[in-house]
């Protein structure tokens, strides 16, 4: 006969199993990892429309090379022109006439001269970024890839043709001189 416990023993606790990281493993990468079916209205638990044929129109006019370069055109117009202000609000020569150096230049004076520097800033900064960023389009369009590549290409088009009315040596160093700089931009915005 088997001995009986008492009534109030307690039973000693069973040890748990260890835990197996290699039947882990396996599971979730080996072969007895079930594939998860693809549903192609969208991924995950929110289902992405169809576009409209309004939508594809106006992406396909944001993403056009005359969109990009206008785009870039304003932007360059409105951030040269708060650049060419604010040169010109802290250089120490705004409003003197060069003719009579003693003469203190009144205010509508030197805010002339300030318009005068924000807009010729302002066309500048227009123009090149309307020829960096239809020279890009054109360099991605060509390519058929969207890479650093196009960037430092199109800024050495774009520093070229800037700096070749002053001849070919300048014309060499603006290419050199603003490949590098667009591909240091590119490098710290991807």
């Amino acid at each position: 006969m088997a001995a009986s416990r008492p009534s109030g023993a307690v039973e000693p606790p069973v040890a748990p199993a260890p835990f197996q990281y290699s039947v882990l493993l396996q599971h979730l990468v080996g072969e007895q990892r079930q594939p998860r079916p693809l549903q192609p209205g969208g991924l995950g638990p929110i289902p992405v429309p169809q576009k409209s044929d309004e939508q594809k129109m106006v992406e396909r006019f944001m993403e056009s090379c005359g969109f990009k370069a206008t785009l870039a055109c304003v932007g360059g117009f409105v951030l040269g022109g708060a650049f060419g202000v604010f040169t010109a609000g802290i250089d120490t020569n705004v409003g003197f006439d060069p003719k009579d150096p003693y003469k203190t230049p009144t205010a509508k004076e030197v805010l002339k001269d300030m318009g005068q520097r924000g807009m010729s800033y302002a066309k500048n900064f227009a123009i090149v970024g309307a020829m960096f960023s239809c020279t890009e389009c054109l360099v991605e369009s060509y390519r058929g890839k969207s890479d650093w590549k196009n960037s430092v290409i199109s800024g050495c088009i774009t520093g070229g043709a800037i700096g070749f009315r002053a001849g070919l040596k300048a014309g060499t160093i603006g290419c050199g001189g603003f490949a590098a700089f667009s591909a240091v931009i590119d490098y710290y915005l991807r």
